[in-house]
């Protein structure tokens, strides 16, 4: 089971004065920072952040017990709220007065619930009558009302990350109004009702604030709802219900998440994926929406994996009294003094613990047994490279029996994301090399995420290790690299040389010539230069190879050089001079290369001909046999003399 915890907890938590009769502390999901304020704060505020550069400290007036306190953006303005009517105000930007100002809520009888930073000089006050929303003004020491709007409240949520307030309105309070904030404008957006399991008769309060959290999932703002089973209803267990709140347009229910049990449960969010942590059974569960369940009504979906406990987390002990050797101590998970912020925050107050909740990938691989479903899990996730890449090896190491087409499969949700990626970088640079539009919006450089496995990581991590291990038959190996290429190909991706080579390499290890004949014939290994070259470098081994290389070469017909280059090497000179004629190059090409090639064969008569074919080209391109001295062909024209002179009575009898 150590294996299998999916789970943890943060290895560096942010540690905090624990709560105590004279220390309270608050949490401040904007800014992520967990108050302790002891006596009022008259002896002082510690603030603490998610790293220690945004620790502060400080002491204020104990004017009463303290219900609220939250920084704006920055920790440029402190906010504290004491009363149900009002809320104080500290500047703690540089050279501004520090003294307190106040600022009571508009609607007369209101309470005051709460406040919320939207940014760093804007606040709305939410009372039970309606909100309120202001811009502070720290040097001049007052607020300005900017809007406001009359409903009855009953509580709120608040999420930073859309800077959206949601408000439980009616009697019932499960007809939710939201409200979007942003530069200075709120706008109102579309109500919605919350399906409740049963309707109270009289209507009474029945939607909680415990039961209902907005968190970001996949770029989109949702509204989760953790339904309870009624007694009186057919189904047995809890479920949540996720609401798709768009900018504009209606609030739809999207989602349902089985949860298959009863109890007590808090929701997380990591990675895109919702966390149900249920009490009872000390578990945890996690969906993701963006699979689909084939056997499941449409977007109803059932646990990714096994319900399991978060890792276990050992404290260790602090204060006067710790002994240095003394053991760290087991931290009571799923603890009834826990509170779960969203998105992936777990704080025990008792304590003193802030932890961020994480995933780990590495234990979902033996959990997930369908490796199609494992690998849409896994390029969902943000640290994903490595595992993906440990599981195509995986596959491919546990034999060969009914796996190709899992490999087949797993190959082409791999490319799949891979071809998006290239396309969109395709996209930005067409762009970027045509200008910006007039009215189109600046396009931004798509991100490579580690979902992105490329053809390099393949063959480094995976491909290369795969064909030099021993005991899988030379046929298996041949056929998923065969198999990788039909994919890249299937997405139009350009396959790279390394991989035909590597197929190559693999064919001439295991002597199958005449399957590497055929995929050469019927071009399934595609031309390049460095496949041609590769063929040229088998000729010892498969003498037909030379040929295949030279024909590879005149089909790219970039090859040119390089086609001469070959046959001059096998000393295959008036060839080479009758290739260069017929792609033209005749009139270009350097002389001296020719004869040195045909002075090292050491015919001649074959010498002879190059020459004068030489010769005869510069006649006819400067009215003159001779070469020019920077051709350097003097030693050449030497032999040349010479060979002439031998050859004479040769040439007279011919």
């Amino acid at each position: 089971m150590s294996g299998e915890h999916y789970l943890e907890l943060s290895e560096d938590p942010v540690q905090f004065e624990h709560a105590s009769s004279v220390n309270n502390v608050f949490f401040d999901e904007a800014n992520k920072q967990v108050f302790a304020v002891r006596s009022g704060g008259a002896t002082g505020v510690v603030v603490k952040g998610p790293d220690d550069k945004s620790s502060v400290a400080f002491r204020m007036d104990d004017k009463g017990e303290v219900k609220c306190i939250k920084f704006s953006i920055g920790n440029k303005i402190l906010a504290v709220q004491r009363t149900s009517k009002s809320v104080d105000f500290i500047n703690f930007i540089p050279d501004y007065p520090h003294t307190e100002f106040t600022q009571e809520c508009k609607t007369k009888n209101a309470s005051v619930l709460g406040f919320c930073w939207t940014n760093w000089n804007e606040i709305v006050f939410i009372t039970d009558q309606g909100i309120e929303f202001y811009q502070v003004f720290p040097d001049k020491r007052s607020l300005k009302l900017l809007k406001s709007q009359s409903i009855n409240v009953n509580w709120y949520q608040y999420c930073p990350e859309t800077a959206v307030i949601l408000l439980s309105t009616t009697v019932q309070g499960n007809v939710l109004q939201p409200f979007a904030f942003r530069n200075g404008t709120m706008s109102k957006m579309s109500k919605f009702e919350i399906e409740l399991p049963v309707v109270p008769k009289p209507a009474k309060l029945s939607l909680s604030e415990r039961d209902i959290a907005m968190a970001t999932i996949y770029g989109q703002l949702y509204v989760m709802y953790l339904k309870h089973h009624s007694r009186t209803a057919n189904s047995p267990s809890a479920e949540v219900v996720l609401y798709h709140l768009p900018r504009e347009g209606a609030c739809k229910k999207s989602h349902v998440l089985k949860l298959n049990t009863t109890g007590k449960f808090a929701l997380n969010m990591v990675d895109n994926l919702v966390v149900v942590h249920h009490q009872s059974s000390q578990t945890s569960l996690i969906f993701d929406i963006r699979l689909k369940e084939p056997d499941c009504a449409v977007n109803t979906h059932q646990p990714v994996l096994p319900a399991r406990s978060i890792h276990p987390y050992r404290m260790p002990l602090s204060g006067p009294a710790v002994v240095p050797s003394q053991p760290p101590v087991p931290c009571q998970l799923y603890s009834s003094s826990w509170s779960v912020f969203q998105p992936d925050i777990i704080i025990s107050a008792s304590e003193g613990y802030l932890w961020y909740l994480q995933v780990k990938l590495p234990p979902t691989v033996n959990l997930l047994q369908d490796k199609g479903k494992l690998m849409d899990f896994l390029l969902r996730r943000r640290d994903c490279k490595m595992v993906i890449l440990s599981v195509c090896s995986q596959i491919l190491e546990g034999g060969e029996k009914g796996s190709l087409p899992v490999v087949a499969t797993v190959f082409d949700k791999l490319n799949q994301v891979y071809k998006e990626y290239l396309e969109a970088e395709q996209s930005y640079t067409l762009a970027m090399e045509s200008g910006p539009s007039r009215g189109s919006a600046a396009q931004k450089r798509p991100v490579r995420t580690q979902a992105v496995i490329d053809q390099s990581d393949m063959y480094t991590h995976v491909l290369s290790s795969f064909t030099e291990k021993k005991g899988v038959s030379h046929k298996f190996v041949i056929a998923v690299l065969m198999e990788y290429i039909r994919s890249l190909n299937q997405h139009q991706i350009t396959v790279q040389h390394y991989l035909y080579e590597l197929v190559i390499k693999t064919l001439v290890q295991h002597n199958l010539f005449y399957m590497l004949h055929q995929f050469l014939q019927y071009h399934v290994l595609s031309d390049s230069k460095p496949l041609a070259c590769l063929l040229l470098s088998l000729e010892s081994t498969y003498p037909p190879a030379h040929q295949l290389s030279l024909d590879m070469l005149k089909r790219l017909s970039t090859a040119n050089d390089e086609i001469v280059e070959v046959l001059l090497s096998k000393q295959q000179v008036l060839g080479a001079l009758r290739f260069i004629r017929s792609v033209g190059g005749h009139d270009n090409v350097s002389a001296r290369k020719f004869l040195d090639a045909a002075r090292q064969t050491g015919d001649q008569m074959l010498f002879y001909t190059v020459f004068r074919s030489f010769q005869q080209r510069n006649q006819r391109l400067r009215g003159s046999p001779s070469f020019n001295p920077g051709e350097h062909t003097h030693t050449h024209t030497h032999t040349h003399k010479v060979t002439l002179i031998i050859l004479t009575p040769i040439l007279n009898c011919m």
